[in-house]
């Protein structure tokens, strides 16, 4: 993987994310390289400074932005907005729960990204999913074309939000292959988290279910094709709800977080990366506790073990040989206990073709058409 920072796994993460979700690399170093002393002092300590280099970075464009659109060149502008929500997104996400003027930075994020989608990609709409009492967060990408199609829901995971997932590109990719896509954050993460303070629960099918109602209400949607994706943490909440939500045609892992429990135990004994800086005040508030011991408890309760044998759709596992976050091991694990699947896969990227970190983040593009095609084949041998 690119590091740009010595020895600064959650800050080289978010770099190279950023670049493989359309950054611009003269852009990033130009905010980057007045923090690299910054970036020594740790995860937690300079996280500030990345702040307030990131959204520097912001204004700048924004500013580029306005001009643009003043001039009528509403796709420069477009593309200058969805470049300036990237940035502020990936700062936005490093940042402590707690810390002051975050709740602020990530309304300008969910304002910068609509005007990305006004002026650039006016197919995306911002939509509510019914769930429970209140709606989940979410954007529609709609497919070309007429009539009904397949449509993939794509959770996020532990720190990611919708707008990481419309800068990976992923909707694009499915979109090209006839297949909407619904971005949800869904409890304990994005909007849903922030704005809404719904925390995650261990029962992912609840908004799994939430999103499938919702969907069969659309008349642009095909209610035998639907399916499921979810990275990172996704890689757990994807396959139980799944399991349990038998209106799925299939899903995705895409990391194979078969045990997050075992993996808090691991970091508890520093074994392993971690996402974020600041990670147990985050994991915390993800979930909503306030005491660390009880939740590590509860969290043994977050696994796949006894319920990925409840897949009855096809499943595709994808992880990296190189995730310094989860074992590859659960990606076998997984794999082996999906025996009622009709067809399961399972496809391990490797260091020398790019794609074996985390999620596949130093080489997200290879690993999102190769979800993208799987995923098409199997909707479309569906029809």
């Amino acid at each position: 993987m690119f590091e740009y920072f010595s020895g600064n796994y959650p800050w080289n993460l978010g770099v190279v994310a950023t670049l493989n979700s359309g950054g611009l690399i003269d852009e990033v170093d130009r905010a980057c390289r007045p923090i690299r002393e910054a970036a020594l002092r740790g995860e937690d300590g300079g996280t500030t400074d990345f702040l307030a280099a990131w959204t520097g970075l912001t204004d700048q464009l924004v500013i580029q932005a306005q001009d643009a659109e003043k001039a009528g060149h509403t796709r420069t502008a477009g593309q200058l907005y969805a470049r300036a929500t990237n940035y502020l997104a990936q700062a936005e996400r490093l940042q402590s729960a707690s810390s002051p003027g975050r709740l602020e930075c990530y309304r300008r994020v969910l304002e910068l990204q609509q005007k990305a989608f006004d002026l650039k990609d006016p197919s995306i709409t911002r939509v509510l999913v019914p769930y429970e009492d209140t709606t989940l967060p979410a954007y529609f990408s709609a497919a070309p074309g007429e009539g009904r199609a397949p449509v993939m829901i794509m959770f996020n995971g532990l720190d990611s939000t919708k707008e990481h997932m419309y800068s990976s590109g992923h909707w694009q990719e499915l979109a090209a292959r006839g297949i909407s896509c619904l971005m949800v954050d869904c409890p304990g993460s994005g909007e849903a988290l922030r704005l809404q303070e719904l925390t995650a629960r261990v029962d992912s099918e609840a908004w799994a279910t939430a999103c499938v109602d919702y969907l069969l209400t659309r008349d642009d949607v095909d209610p035998a094709r639907i399916g499921l994706v979810g990275w990172s943490l996704g890689g757990y909440y994807a396959p139980r709800a799944a399991a349990f939500e038998k209106r799925l045609a299939l899903v995705v892992a895409w990391g194979a977080n078969h045990n997050w429990g075992a993996v808090q135990r691991r970091r508890l004994e520093r074994e392993g990366e971690r996402p974020v800086p600041h990670y147990w005040e985050h994991v915390l508030w993800v979930w909503g506790y306030d005491d660390l011991d009880p939740f590590v408890d509860f969290a043994d309760q977050i696994h796949l073990d006894g319920v990925v044998e409840n897949i009855d759709v096809p499943f595709l596992i994808c992880h990296g040989e190189n995730d310094r976050q989860i074992p590859l091991e659960y990606a076998h694990r997984s794999y082996d206990q999906a025996v009622n699947s009709p067809h399961r896969e399972l496809r391990i990227f490797t260091q020398e073709e790019g794609g074996a970190e985390h999620i596949g983040l130093d080489h997200l593009s290879h690993v999102s058409v190769y979800i993208a095609d799987w995923v098409a084949d199997v909707l479309h041998r569906a029809s």
